[in-house]
C-alpha cells in the first residue's frame, strides 16, 4: 500500500484554499476528548474570535461540523416549516441549490432571478416580496462564488425587514476577505466555510444567528426536521451547559481556531484592503491580456474571486491543464450554465498576495499563447505591477 504523498498545487480556484503553516501545526495537536476542559477552553476562543470576525456578539455563533453547504441545510432547516414562503435570490450556481432546500422542506419558494454575473436588484426584490403574503426570509448569496459577483446586503436587509422577512446570507466565500459586519448590515443570519478565506482545510461551517431569528426558531409550529443540524440543541454544547450533542472534530476546531487568530492579528480592515488591491491588480493584468471579466460592474466584483470569459474558439480545460501541469496552479472552470465559458481564479486568504497574482498572470498568458491566442509577451505582468505602483 503506497503512502499518501500529494503534490504540492497553488490553489488559485475556488477553493479549498492553501492551509495556513499555522493551521498545519494546529491539526497536529494532541487530541483531547470532545468533553474535555480544555476543549472547551479552545471552543470558548474559537467562539469569541468568530463573534469577531463575524462582527457580532451574537450568543447563537458557532461552527457546524460539516462544509459550507451543511451551513447553507442547516440555517434552513432551522428557520422553515411547511407552507411558509421564501424569497431567494437567484443569480449563480448556489441560489437554485437553496431554492431545492426551501422545496424539500415543504415551502414555497419566490426566486429573484438575475442574469448569471449580474447582482439581484432591489427592485426586483421588492417586487418577488409583493408577492408574498407573509414572507419567512429573504435567502441571498453574498459572494457568489460561481460568478464571482459581489451582492451588497445593507438593502436586501432592509427590504427583507419592512416585510417581517428576516435575512439569510451565504459568506462562504466573503468571510474573512471582503467587507461584511452582520450587525452594522443587519443581517439576521450568516453562515460560511472553513476552506476559504480563513484557510483552512473543508470541515466546518461558522454560523450566526440574531436574537431575532433565533425567537423565531423557538417559537416554531413543528420540531426542526433535522436532529444534526438543530442549532439550539447544538447551541447547548457551544454554550456553558455543555450538554453533549455529538463528537466534535476536535482537530478541525483547532485549526478553525488558529485560522481566525490570524485573521485578528492581521485585522479585518487590513484584510479587506488586501484583497480589494489584489483583485485590482490582477483585473487589471487581465483586461490587459484583451481578456473581459464576466461581471460588468467593477463595484460588483468580488475582491477574493475573479471570473474571467474564455476567448471564443479555447477550450478552459486546455487553458487549466497547463496551468495545472507546467506550474502547479489549479484555477477553475464555470458551473452549470456557464461551463466551458468562465475561468475562476480565486485569491483568497493568504493566497490574495502579489507573489501570487503576478504568478497567476504569468502562467496564463503562457496558456494562451500555447493555445494561439495573441498576447503581447508580459502585458498581464506589467499592468499588474502598473496597478500596484498606482
Amino acid at each position: 500500500m503506497r503512502t499518501i504523498c500529494p503534490p504540492e498545487r497553488l490553489l488559485l480556484g475556488p477553493g479549498p484554499s492553501n492551509v495556513h503553516p499555522r493551521i498545519y501545526q494546529a491539526l497536529s495537536s494532541h487530541i483531547v476528548g470532545h468533553m474535555d476542559p480544555y476543549f472547551f477552553e479552545i471552543m470558548d476562543e474559537t467562539k469569541d474570535l468568530l463573534k469577531r470576525t463575524f462582527r457580532t456578539e451574537n450568543e447563537l455563533t458557532l461552527a457546524i461540523s460539516g462544509t459550507g453547504m451543511a451551513g447553507m441545510e442547516a440555517v434552513l432547516c432551522n428557520i422553515v416549516e411547511e407552507g411558509d414562503e421564501v424569497v431567494v435570490c437567484v443569480n449563480g450556481f448556489f441560489g437554485p441549490r437553496m431554492t431545492d432546500i426551501v422545496r424539500r422542506l415543504g415551502a414555497r419558494a419566490v426566486e429573484v432571478k438575475e442574469p448569471w454575473g449580474k447582482a439581484v436588484s432591489l427592485e426586483a426584490l421588492r417586487d418577488a416580496l409583493s408577492k408574498c403574503t407573509r414572507p419567512k426570509a429573504v435567502a441571498v448569496v453574498n459572494a457568489e462564488t460561481s460568478t464571482g459577483v459581489f451582492q451588497p446586503l445593507p438593502e436586501i436587509s432592509r427590504a427583507a425587514h419592512e416585510r417581517g422577512a428576516i435575512l439569510v446570507a451565504d459568506t462562504v466565500t466573503s468571510l474573512g476577505g471582503c467587507e461584511l459586519e452582520v450587525e452594522r448590515m443587519d443581517i439576521d443570519i450568516a453562515y460560511s466555510g472553513s476552506q476559504k478565506c480563513l484557510n483552512c482545510p473543508p470541515g466546518l461551517s461558522p454560523i450566526t444567528v440574531n436574537e431575532r431569528a433565533v425567537e423565531l426558531i423557538r417559537n416554531r409550529k413543528t420540531r426542526v426536521r433535522s436532529w444534526y443540524f438543530d442549532l439550539l440543541e447544538i447551541l447547548k454544547y457551544w454554550s456553558q451547559a455543555r450538554v453533549y450533542h455529538h463528537t466534535a472534530p476536535i482537530s478541525m476546531v483547532y485549526a478553525l481556531r488558529e485560522a481566525l487568530a490570524i485573521v485578528e492579528e492581521e485585522g479585518l480592515e487590513n484584510r479587506w484592503i488586501r484583497h480589494r488591491r489584489n483583485r485590482e491588480a490582477l483585473e487589471a493584468g487581465i483586461e490587459a491580456m484583451g481578456l473581459k471579466m464576466l461581471a460588468e460592474e467593477r463595484d460588483k466584483r468580488l475582491p477574493t474571486l475573479t471570473a474571467v470569459k474564455v476567448p471564443k474558439g479555447i477550450a478552459d480545460t486546455s487553458l487549466r491543464k497547463t496551468l495545472l501541469d507546467q506550474f502547479g496552479i489549479e484555477i477553475g472552470g464555470g458551473l452549470g450554465e456557464l461551463k466551458g465559458e468562465i475561468l475562476r481564479i480565486g485569491t483568497m486568504g493568504l493566497n490574495s498576495s502579489r507573489r501570487n497574482v503576478l504568478l497567476v498572470l504569468d502562467a496564463l498568458e503562457t496558456a494562451l499563447r500555447k493555445e494561439g491566442y495573441g498576447v503581447r509577451k508580459g502585458a498581464g505582468l506589467q499592468a499588474a505591477v502598473a496597478s500596484y505602483d498606482t
